[in-house]
């Protein structure tokens, strides 16, 4: 097992290694390569800015009003009668939209049930078995402008849930109770 872990720290300086020994054996000019990505690279952060703030201006105002536990209570007995815990409806929302925002309500729940308690544990299963839909599609459409999305937000959206209902499926099944 050490050595797995020495080869893990080493995977990435070795990569590199290798990429600059290609480069140079193949006499590329490796700085004006570097020097062109990052000017690309930051033109792609000035095209995806406005939605960034969009969407954290957004979030702020779901957090801060409250909407997202009324929407909870509002659904309950229909998450109550599938056997899903209502606490955990508001992260599963916001995971679709903010994984910074979902890890604040993740470690509120930490705090209220503890990271060892089902709660604590099924979030966390939650979150590493779901991505952040409508952030990913927004950045990843406007940085290379595509306007005609087709079937992608409707298979994210069913990837996503499936990966809820795997992750109580789961925690369930290793740890009931």
């Amino acid at each position: 097992m050490s050595w797995l872990l020495f080869l893990s720290d080493l995977i990435v300086p070795l990569t590199f290694a290798a990429i600059l020994s290609y480069a140079f054996l193949r006499r590329m000019p490796v700085y004006d390569h570097f020097i062109t990505g990052a000017k690309e690279g930051f033109g792609t952060v000035l095209n995806i800015a406005p939605t960034i703030i969009g969407l954290m201006i957004a979030v702020g105002m779901l957090r801060a009003s409250g909407a997202l536990d009324l929407l909870g209570a509002f659904i309950s007995p229909l998450t109550t009668r599938l056997g899903y815990p209502t606490e955990a409806v508001p992260l599963t929302l916001m995971r679709l939209v903010s994984s910074s925002a979902a890890t604040g309500l993740l470690l509120d729940l930490f705090e209220r049930y503890g990271p060892d308690s089902f709660m604590g544990r099924f979030v966390s299963i939650m979150m590493s078995s779901t991505e952040t839909v409508f952030y990913t599609m927004s950045i990843y459409f406007m940085s290379v402008k595509i306007t005609k999305t087709r079937h992608t937000l409707t298979g994210a959206l069913l990837a996503n849930f499936s990966g809820v209902m795997a992750s109580l499926w789961l925690t369930r099944q290793l740890y009931p109770g």
